[in-house]
């Protein structure tokens, strides 16, 4: 009797039958067409990207030009950095989870040694106060950047190899805390406050995401928090900042209320479309970091209120595939660091955008993806490298347990904690 004829969908086997041995061709994951969810986090990235290019050539021609850069200098500069950044979240989303958690801690240990260098004299140099960069053969980096993302993956291989002990608070906070800490303290004493508070943001968040109960992370989240404000209080500067913040009358134009007074006189100047792009009349040495710090407030000038608002949109979507990922990911790591980059990414963008728009006062933390800095652009791209590995490694789970490649399993996934709104993990 003559087989029937398989269908192209249909898994070839390599069970022995009455019809004979047949054969089993699997050409593997790698041929399987990648999930929509790993489109959309990839393809909002992209487009966050090429928008962040266009307005750093808007913002900061005049600036650059000024600078004897010409007028394409720092957006070239940024394009360089791009086209850098692009291929390697391409190549570390072909990475599997094994890689990351087998070399975190190297490279959390290498993270640390390079911020270290901000101090050693000659290397680090001291930009607007903070003293945060370093400088090799001309080439210039802020070390913190990329220690946030070795952190993040370093804090989410710790966690998920405690995970059936994370109910007792030593293992809950053990490395984890000391380690972070070291990491952030390298941060703060450089003066650069901003970057130390998202990094402790992100440590919040691996810890709430890797399921560890409220009342153990009570007494260091407080004490966390009272030592934010004595380093703030301790500071003329950043004392100035809070207290120009509260005041509404504030009158030094040339000074402290400099930024703030400009980026709100920017946004409300474009209106509801904008003046049109490249027609900033801020950009012309008006607003310092126009091109980094303060690039939301060009874009709300040049675009428009709805310029601003797609902007806001494209950070949700970007939330809403990487909760997406969590939702579907293998175990507790891809949970843990797809949530501390969420935080990362998503979260320094809205606090970004507070500032510009007067509901939080100065911190000095760009906009991710948008604002102008090399290695800042770059490990943004290499933290959604990582996520989208995770994403693989999901899509490539849910074909192990279906059994057929490139079909979505039915058996429940790993959830996230969200106590209230969904129960415990399986």
């Amino acid at each position: 009797m003559a087989t029937p004829p398989r269908s192209r969908t249909q898994p070839n086997s390599a069970s022995p039958g009455p019809e004979g041995l047949q054969s089993r061709i699997n050409l593997g994951s790698s041929m399987r067409a990648e999930t929509g969810t790993f489109f959309l986090v990839l393809g909002t990235t992209l487009f966050l990207v090429a928008l962040g290019l266009t307005m750093v050539l808007s913002s900061s021609s005049i600036t650059s030009y000024v600078g004897d850069q010409g007028f394409f200098g720092v957006f070239l500069r940024q394009t360089m950095f791009a086209a850098i950044g692009i291929p390697l979240m391409l190549i570390l989303s072909r990475f599997p989870i094994s890689f990351w958690k087998r070399w975190a801690w190297h490279f959390f240990g290498l993270g640390i040694l390079l911020q270290l260098l901000v101090f050693v004299p000659g290397i680090g140099i001291e930009v607007y106060g903070n003293r945060n960069w370093i400088s090799v053969a001309g080439i210039r980096g802020q070390p913190s950047e990329f220690l946030k993302l070795a952190m993040v993956v370093w804090m989410g291989t710790v966690l998920w190899r405690k995970r059936g002990l994370l109910g007792d608070w030593k293992h809950a906070l053990i490395p984890v805390l000391p380690g972070a800490g070291l990491a952030i303290v390298t941060v703060i004493a450089g003066h650069d406050l901003g970057t130390g508070i998202i990094m402790f943001a992100i440590v919040m968040a691996a810890l709430y995401f890797a399921d560890i109960k409220l009342r153990i992370l009570a007494i260091p989240l407080s004490l966390s928090l009272l030592t934010i404000g004595v380093l703030a209080a301790t500071s003329e500067n950043r004392v100035g900042r809070i207290l120009n913040f509260w005041n509404e009358k504030c009158v030094d134009f040339s000074g402290l209320c400099w930024q703030p007074q400009h980026a709100l006189g920017a946004m409300a100047t474009g209106g509801l479309f904008g003046v049109g792009l490249g027609n900033s009349k801020t950009k012309w040495s008006w607003l310092p970091a126009a091109d980094n710090d303060y690039i939301f407030s060009i874009i709300g000038e040049e675009l428009g209120m709805v310029g601003a608002i797609v902007v806001v949109l494209l950070y949700v979507v970007l939330a809403i595939g990487l909760l997406r990922i969590m939702r579907t990911a293998r175990d507790s790591f891809g949970v843990i660091v797809t949530g501390s980059v969420l935080v990362w990414i998503v979260g320094q963008a809205f606090v970004n955008i507070a500032v510009v728009i007067g509901l939080l006062p100065v911190l000095g933390v760009p906009l991710p993806l948008l604002s102008s800095g090399g290695t800042a652009l770059i490990s943004c791209m290499l933290a959604i490298g990582v996520v989208l590995s995770i994403a693989r490694d999901a899509a490539d789970a849910a074909a192990e347990e279906s059994g057929v490649p490139g079909e979505r399993s039915t058996l429940p996934r790993f959830t996230i904690p969200f106590r209230k709104l969904r129960g415990k993990k399986q």
